[in-house]
């Protein structure tokens, strides 16, 4: 009888049902609302599983730029209002001990629109005040189609998994701009139509030699292209000074890359290793107009070494080396106008090319009862660095472009430390503490402020480098009150810091949180206060190409609420897939 009860409970464990639900509500100027429900059904071999995410929200940003060689001040409002309905779907069949089958579907419905004001107050002449009136609609729909296969063999921890992942995504936006005022611009439209695609394939093996060594190598292709149509009713200046009508304009990008990875580690007594290596070749292409505007080929090496010594259970060293490669976003590539006010307008740099990073790093862990800290030294050297960049319209020597650029080889090196420790048994944290100098080099531009009615021509180019030093702070606190209520403290400080553009004010946020744990642990309720100080915030000064000083403002000061609840017998969830960087640059889009 004991082998009939094995069997039914063997069969019992491969069956259940499980989920969760939950709403939250957030507010200080604008309320945004987000609610989800995941469901997962695990019968024998096969695991079904579906979501929900909705997210509805109204968010507002604002702040101002004053430039004191013309005593002007220039104020933005935005109200962006944005609805997300995001569907997924997707089944594991698990064909037997050695054979898995994994799909998933992600269907994303998009519904936003943004509302802004742009004022520009001439303190010392009102009359040439003026005023942009700004809004938008975007429709987008993305869609996303993963397939999964992987084959265990006999050896424990010895596999080989396919994995192909499609996105497919299509927007249109209708912009609207409008003028009052003492503005030269009549009011027009702009359209933009993108459609954008991405197919990604990885094999992956994995292979223990031994005991104490593990083999993985694999293989990759990411194949990636935007076609982006705009066109526009209003007017602007040629290079030859004269008004036409803006030029419509076809944008088309694509990158393919092909890569191949491998890496070997060990244990062994107090020592390990780990060696790899990552080789890949990138063509790169861009078209306007069905002109091809830029080419990049390359093909390079990404090697990578670890080695840890570990004397004893409560001290470990580790020396590493890595390059790694970070590419431009499309958003940061593209040419066509992605926003305009009177005084700016933001573009992409086609000629944009990737940057690499060369990092040695030096690290000691401590365990000591209750926790364990690290403190590690590294030096890291950049290799034409992504970064934003300011330049003067030609068109206008009094407006400025926002583009990125990039920068010479910029070095940093530094100093961390991060700890996390349990003082008391209601108590525990998690800290960390960085400083660092960095040291940038790159090409500004500029008009001396004794020249009346300066033209293109005054444009001066310099190139300058800048050494900066920082330190950042952050802290998070849980204390646990009884068994169903715990609180949180988090504090966060950003060093005053200094770029080739700007210099930044230092950042700081404090957040305050409870949960409370209902239904015998089936629920939570939780409540958090967010910047409860309202002291985060992005502001500047700089000296190219004009004497500027800013700041700019969002809903940070915000409160939290929100319900979760759990659900069912069963345990199982989807079947997990390798995490994976996309190596590219984040940033575009925001105004600096």
């Amino acid at each position: 009888m004991s082998g009939i009860i094995n069997i039914v409970l063997k069969k019992n464990a491969l069956i259940g049902f499980n989920g969760d639900i939950n709403v939250g509500l957030t507010y200080q100027r604008q309320a945004k609302f987000n609610t989800g429900v995941n469901l997962n059904y695990r019968n024998g071999k096969f695991n079904l599983y579906g979501s929900y995410g909705g997210n509805y929200s109204k968010n507002e940003n604002f702040g101002n730029v004053f430039r004191p060689n013309d005593n002007s001040d220039q104020q933005f409002n935005f109200l962006d209002n944005n609805k997300s309905n995001l569907f997924k779907v997707g089944v594991d069949v698990y064909l037997n001990d050695k054979n898995t089958l994994s799909f998933f579907t992600n269907q994303n419905l998009f519904d936003g629109g943004v509302d802004g004001t742009t004022n520009i107050f001439f303190l010392d002449d009102p009359s040439l005040d003026q005023s942009q009136l700004f809004d938008n609609a975007i429709d987008n729909m993305s869609q996303q189609y993963n397939f999964n296969y992987k084959l265990d063999f006999d050896k424990e921890g010895h596999n080989i998994e396919l994995e192909a992942d499609f996105n497919d995504f299509e927007s249109d936006e209708d912009a609207n701009f409008r003028f009052r005022g003492n503005s030269p611009t009549e009011d027009y439209m702009d359209f933009v139509d993108t459609e954008r695609s991405r197919l990604t394939v990885n094999l992956d093996y994995t292979n223990p030699l031994s005991e104490s060594m593990k083999l993985e190598a694999g293989l990759q292709a990411r194949l990636f292209n935007t076609d982006i149509d705009y066109s526009s009713t209003g007017q602007t200046l040629n290079a030859n000074g004269d008004l036409i009508d803006t030029p419509s304009t076809v944008f088309e990008y694509s990158r393919d890359i092909y890569s191949a990875y491998v890496s070997l580690g060990k244990n062994y007594e107090k020592w390990s290793w780990q060696l790899g290596a990552r080789a890949e070749t990138v063509e790169v292409r861009a078209d306007t107009n069905s002109v091809r505007a830029f080419t990049n080929d390359y093909v390079q090496l990404y090697p990578s070494a670890f080695v840890t010594y570990s004397p004893s259970e409560k001290n470990q060293f580790q020396v590493s080396y890595s390059r790694r490669v970070d590419r431009p976003g499309v958003g940061q590539v593209n040419p066509i106008r992605e926003w305009s006010t009177p005084l700016i307008s933001s573009f992409g740099n086609t000629t944009l090319e990737p940057q690499f990073t060369n990092s040695f790093e030096t690290n000691y862990t401590r365990n000591i009862g209750k926790g364990s800290i690290t403190a590690g030294v590294f030096y890291r050297i950049i290799e034409d660095e992504i970064n934003r960049a300011v330049f003067i319209d030609r068109t206008d020597v009094n407006k400025v472009i926002l583009t990125f650029d990039n920068f010479s080889n910029t070095t940093a090196y530094g100093f961390e430390v991060s700890s996390n420790y349990r003082p008391t048994k209601w108590w525990n944290f998690n800290a960390s503490f960085d400083l660092f100098s960095q040291q940038q080099k790159g090409i500004t531009e500029q008009i001396d402020s004794s020249i009346e009615n300066p033209t293109a021509a005054n444009i001066e180019t310099n190139t300058v480098e800048v050494t900066n030093t920082a330190y950042n702070f952050r802290m998070i606190n849980n204390f646990k009150v009884t068994k169903t209520v715990t609180f949180t403290a988090f504090g966060m400080y950003r060093g005053k810091n200094k770029n080739i553009q700007f210099e930044v004010d230092p950042m700081v946020m404090v957040n305050l949180g409870a949960r409370v744990s209902l239904w015998d642990g089936q629920g939570t309720f939780s409540l958090n206060y967010n910047d409860i100080f309202n002291s985060m915030r992005f502001k500047f000064v700089g000296d190219n190409p004009f004497l500027q000083q800013g700041q700019f403002n969002w809903e940070s000061n915000t409160v939290f609420v929100g319900l979760n609840y759990r659900f069912g017998g069963g345990k199982y969830r989807a079947k997990s897939r390798k995490r994976r960087d996309n190596d590219e640059k984040e940033g575009s889009g925001g105004i600096f």
